[in-house]
């Protein structure tokens, strides 16, 4: 049986390569050698690369990989919180190193079942924590568009070997705006999922609170979406079950092209403050769009309390921060010191020994708060519109753990991404859509934010907006 050459290979997105070794014209080995190939090539240029356990995926293709819908295509997983039993899992953490999967997640279970090879796993900044992807383990991850620019985060290492063509989709988490951030940054779809939609088990069914989610990046819709079809679903001891897809599964409701959206569009951020004029324009260029293809756009920003977010949020990560720390140390049988953690992590540690329990639930009361307002802001509005971020993606060292001064550090993260923590606090589905470009050459990705449980009303759009605005065969120059 023939391999199949590089051109080939990303020409298609993940159901299309399925396609070729359901109708045997290429084999799952063949995908695996292409994707192994690819990342030996790219990787040195944008780094992304954590961990490679290609005997784990050797064995999976020698025990078959089933008929699922992506049977015998190559995959990566992120190198935080999913687990792929006998793979390093280190968090992009010196702490962490040395940490080895015991099992395999439920997610990464489904994953399998869907017929994905997992064969690595890419790079993330130290425990997630912010929206840029370097850390002082692997280094820093460099945008495949523009070398020396962050490719986003905190799933950085699976938007670049996505872009950079090492594989059709990969495997993202999102607790403040990770799958949408590095999808904008790289050209990417990116859908954050409602909460509970996807599972975390089996160790624990949610984290950060209920803010952190599961999901991919991908070329294409239809991938996500069919990837949302083979993953998502209650697990066991599951608080939040999110309503069922739609008759026909996500998939399916790509085939329906939605009509008359009612949708809000918001260019300023939570403080009300101009965001960059290429990221406003890019969201404003994608209503037009919008409204040729017939669905109606007014500007106005929802009744939100963002500065009460914006506070609520920090208890909350701070605590989950400590106590995934306080774990590592227990499960080593050593304590983690400071100079095994970056300085902002360090310093999360720290300040979350100040939180008081009546600040925790404080916090959990304004996130309520906002999703009640949002939900019936939105009984009349099927769809918020933003750019996916403040500004285009910087260079890399701007939104580093690494910086000692945290008052800076909190501002620039502000300034790059006002607008994606709104959904992991109120549990609600978003997506980044590439369909802007910086004078630069650097994407630029629009959000679009939607009603609870309502994936398929944003991939049927999705869809859409990639039939009239073609963007799946872009790909950089490395």
């Amino acid at each position: 049986m023939p391999g199949i050459s590089h051109t080939d290979y990303v020409r298609h997105d993940a159901l299309g390569l399925a396609d070729l070794v359901r109708h045997k014209q290429v084999s799952a080995e063949d995908l695996l050698d292409a994707a192994i190939a690819r990342l030996d090539a790219v990787n040195p240029k944008i780094n992304a690369q954590a961990h490679r356990f290609v005997d784990i995926a050797r064995r999976q293709l020698a025990a078959g990989v089933g008929d699922g819908p992506f049977a015998g295509v190559p995959f990566m997983t992120k190198d935080l919180a999913v687990m792929v039993e006998g793979a390093p899992l280190g968090g992009g953490s010196r702490a962490w190193t040395g940490q080895v999967a015991t099992q395999d997640s439920v997610f990464t279970q489904r994953m399998r079942a869907a017929g994905l090879v997992i064969f690595g796993s890419t790079t993330s900044p130290e425990l997630g924590l912010t929206p840029t992807t370097e850390n002082k383990v692997q280094g820093d991850t460099h945008n495949p568009w523009k070398s020396g620019y962050s490719a986003g985060g905190s799933s950085g290492g699976a938007a670049a070997v996505v872009a950079a063509g090492v594989i059709p989709m990969a495997q993202a988490s999102d607790g403040g705006g990770s799958i949408r951030t590095p999808a904008s940054a790289c050209g990417l779809f990116g859908l954050k999922p409602s909460r509970g939609r996807v599972p975390l088990g089996p160790l624990r069914t949610e984290g950060w609170n209920g803010m952190s989610v599961v999901g991919c990046v991908s070329r294409s819709v239809r991938d996500s979406a069919a990837f949302l079809d083979a993953t998502s679903g209650i697990e066991p001891g599951a608080r939040y079950d999110a309503p069922p897809a739609p008759g026909g599964g996500f998939l399916a409701a790509l085939a329906s092209a939605p009509a008359g959206l009612r949708i809000a569009l918001w260019t300023r951020s939570w403080a009300d403050a101009a965001v960059d004029p290429e990221c406003a324009e890019a969201a404003r260029a994608a209503a037009k769009l919008c409204e040729r293809l017939g669905h109606r756009v007014e500007e106005v920003r929802p009744p939100v309390d963002g500065a009460a977010l914006a506070a609520a949020f920090m208890p909350l990560l701070m605590t989950s921060v400590a106590k995934d720390i306080a774990d590592r140390g227990d499960a080593r049988g050593a304590p983690v010191r400071d100079d095994e953690l970056e300085p902002i992590t360090a310093f999360y540690r720290r300040r979350a020994e100040e939180v008081r329990g009546i600040d925790v639930q404080n916090a959990i009361g304004v996130q309520q708060r906002a999703a009640i307002a949002l939900a019936h802001f939105m009984e009349n509005v099927d769809l918020i519109l933003s750019p996916t971020q403040g500004t285009p993606p910087p260079k890399l060292g701007a939104l580093s753990l690494s910086n000692p001064d945290f008052a800076q550090y909190g501002r620039d993260v502000v300034a790059f991404s006002p607008f994606t923590a709104l959904a992991n606090h109120t549990g609600q589905p978003a997506m980044s859509v590439p369909l802007g470009t910086s004078k630069d050459g650097l994407p630029i990705g629009v959000m679009f934010t939607g009603r609870y449980g309502e994936e398929a009303t944003l991939l049927s759009l999705a869809a859409q907006l990639e039939a009239a605005q073609p963007w799946k065969d872009r790909q950089p120059a490395l």
